[in-house]
């Protein structure tokens, strides 16, 4: 029996868009195709999307899942870790969270009459960020002390600025707009101490979480709007590098793949804090996932790619914002080095 992708999709729960990212990055590639080009799915692929998603709920990234797919059993011991964490993290959370009922429930036997709605919203944003948050995440970071209200103060500021914005319906690429988007990025890299880990938590809980849309106000809108106000500071300077239709290319393709640069980049820090070498097998998935994103928006000129490495190695603004640095980016293409030629 074979799935076409919109049925596997609907029966496993996930989305078009997801299945065809797995497939885009070598996760998970459908064994054959329709006579009209639909992807068709057979039973080892469904049993692989189990695995995928089993791995996905014990914390493992993308990149991660692929490495250990790609050497089943050297991992295991890892796998059953990152599951044990994962109880942990859970148990903690509902220890967490029964205490701060009993906290109200005693206030309301002692006839104490809270804002009880403000309270529990408070009390669901604290439970959502011990969710997504480790507790040592949350004490050093400066987003999460709640004795720092003006930087509440400020986020709610930059949102109503930016959802103004939205509202008069001001373009990304005017000059207010590119300003907002410079200074949430500074805001974003200030409050995540500049860690790609934790803005993939970040992103994750504001796509997954409507509450925390809803009380935080940046939606999926919000960000679309950043991103491509923030996007067009970066083509104000690849365009004096790049001819017209290179420019042309890169401005059509830039914004379809950057969302998954996040979590790439946190999981290629991690490897390189824990002494993961550029060319361990486990390394070489994020290599080759680095070189798809940049050719996804560069095409497949090496002319072209001297003038955006020309371009980078003389702007230092395009690195801003990027939660890249020299060491991460020197990592990488030493990683790179050592994949093989297709």
């Amino acid at each position: 029996m074979l799935l076409k992708v919109g049925e596997l999709a609907k029966r496993c729960g996930l989305t078009v868009r997801t299945l065809h990212h797995y497939d885009a990055i070598g996760l998970l590639a459908p064994s054959a195709r329709s006579d009209s080009g639909y992807r068709l799915y057979n039973r080892n692929d469904i049993a692989r999307l189990h695995q995928i998603q089993a791995l996905r709920r014990f914390g493992l990234s993308l990149a991660d899942i692929g490495a250990v797919l790609a050497n089943p059993g050297s991992h295991l011991a890892s796998i059953v870790d990152s599951q044990i964490q994962m109880l942990d993290r859970q148990i903690e959370q509902t220890t967490t969270l029964r205490d701060r009922l009993s906290q109200l429930q005693s206030q309301l036997r002692q006839g104490d009459e809270p804002e009880l709605a403000d309270w529990l919203t408070t009390l669901e944003m604290m439970t959502m960020y011990d969710k997504y948050f480790t507790k040592e995440e949350q004490r050093q970071l400066p987003f999460f002390k709640e004795a720092e209200n003006s930087t509440a103060d400020e986020w709610a500021a930059m949102v109503q600025s930016v959802r103004e914005a939205m509202a008069m319906k001001i373009p990304p690429h005017s000059p207010g707009a590119q300003n907002l988007a410079r200074r949430w990025i500074e805001m974003v890299v200030r409050d995540t101490n500049g860690d790609a880990r934790v803005l993939t938590k970040l992103n994750a809980m504001h796509i997954d979480e409507p509450a925390v849309q809803a009380q935080t106000g940046v939606t999926p809108e919000v960000l679309r709007f950043i991103q491509e106000a923030w996007a067009e500071t970066k083509y104000a300077i690849y365009q004096k590098y790049l001819s017209p239709d290179e420019f042309r290319f890169l401005r059509e393709n830039y914004l379809k793949r950057t969302h998954e640069y996040p979590e790439l980049i946190a999981a290629i820090r991690q490897h390189m804090e824990d002494g993961v070498a550029p060319d361990d097998p486990r390394m070489q998935p994020l290599a080759q996932q680095w070189l798809e994103l940049f050719r996804s928006y560069a095409g497949d000129n090496p002319e072209t790619y001297a003038k955006i490495r020309e371009a980078n190695a003389k702007e230092p603004e395009l690195w801003q914002g990027t939660w890249i640095d020299q060491r991460l980016l020197g990592y990488v293409i030493e990683a790179m080095s050592y994949l093989k030629p297709c």
